[in-house]
């Protein structure tokens, strides 16, 4: 698989109208792409189409719970029509519980895992439904630390998160056998500050935040854009807290286990109490008429980094492989 950079004319994003959809939106705007925006709520989807279009660039934003098989091939059908071919279609739209398992409803589960995981799934069909017949195309899946390492009270997204590296494996063995040239990638994210910790569903007696380090939802955007960019690579990991959680559960999973048990239910809660009679978004959208606009960054932005220079030096091995080499040129001839 190339490393080259695609060109890129139409865009889907999926989960676009907050968070690290929003910021992906934002940044694919201003290269003068014509983005399909998909999510549930309508405030926020027109929101994040006027941004686009302020950018100079074409907006379609649809109405679509990905949960839906038909709705996604609905929005598909119509993506194509007005926009035209698709050329890249990233899959970022999820929802969860914020929960010990054993508090979780098992329709709440339910729910939690059609949006998460199976909403990537009727995503990728779709997209491929257009893309292989014509031997071209770019899927970018959205992950997580957490695809690889469980953590307490988020059981619903880390098995979602799971699901979709083993569905995109398997998926990726296929393409590769048929000689297709539409590419699969997916980027692992760390903590990111979105408005999520405002709106997903929460049985916890405090405030749910992100576990320390957090990233800014940019830092996201841009390891997502560049790995359009360059889908030859089979994943991306953003930000040296993701390095060091899949590294470490390879090396020591059960040291790990009794790591998060003893500091996973603190560093996940703020000193707040909840408010558990406030809305949330696993069963309806919360900026539906007379809603407001989350945009993209959540409450954490006074604790969050702005940049990873991780992520930078992943999307750009070869500048890296260069520093690395002359650092140890220069050392060399120090020593002498």
């Amino acid at each position: 698989m190339g490393m080259r950079r695609q060109d890129v004319q139409v865009a889907v994003v999926t989960g676009a109208s907050a968070g690290v959809g929003r910021a992906t939106v934002r940044l694919l705007a201003r290269r003068g792409i014509a983005i399909a925006l998909l999510a549930r709520g309508r405030v926020g989807l027109d929101a994040a189409a006027e941004e686009v279009r302020v950018a100079g660039s074409r907006a379609l934003p649809i109405e679509v719970d990905m949960a839906d098989h038909d709705q996604v091939v609905a929005a598909c059908r119509r993506i194509e029509a007005e926009l035209g071919p698709i050329d890249l279609w990233i899959n970022n739209a999820f929802s969860s519980v914020f929960a010990p398992f054993q508090q979780t409803r098992p329709g709440e589960f339910r729910r939690a895992m059609e949006v998460t995981y199976l909403g990537y799934v009727h995503g990728t069909r779709v997209a491929l439904s257009h893309m292989t017949p014509r031997d071209r195309g770019t899927i970018v899946q959205v992950g997580s630390a957490l695809a690889y390492r469980g953590i307490p009270l988020q059981a619903t997204y880390c098995g979602a998160k799971h699901a979709i590296v083993g569905f995109t494996e398997a998926l990726r063995c296929e393409l590769l056998h048929e000689r297709s040239r539409v590419r699969v990638t997916m980027v692992h994210l760390p903590a990111v500050n979105t408005p999520q910790f405002d709106w997903l569903l929460s049985r916890l007696p405090r405030q749910a935040e992100p576990v320390p380090p957090i990233y800014e939802p940019e830092v996201a955007a841009r390891a997502i854009v560049g790995a359009g960019d360059r889908p030859g690579r089979r994943e991306y990991w953003v930000g040296t807290s993701t390095v060091l959680t899949i590294l470490g559960n390879r090396i020591a999973p059960g040291l790990l286990d009794r790591y998060l048990a003893r500091t996973g239910y603190k560093s996940q809660q703020t000193d707040r109490p909840a408010d558990h009679d406030r809305p949330n978004n696993l069963w309806h959208p919360l900026d539906g008429p007379g809603g407001h606009d989350w945009g993209a960054r959540g409450e954490f932005s006074g604790r969050s980094h702005g940049r990873s220079p991780q992520a930078w030096l992943s999307r750009h091995r070869l500048v890296a492989a260069g520093l690395a080499g002359a650092t140890v040129g220069t050392l060399a001839w120090l020593r002498r």
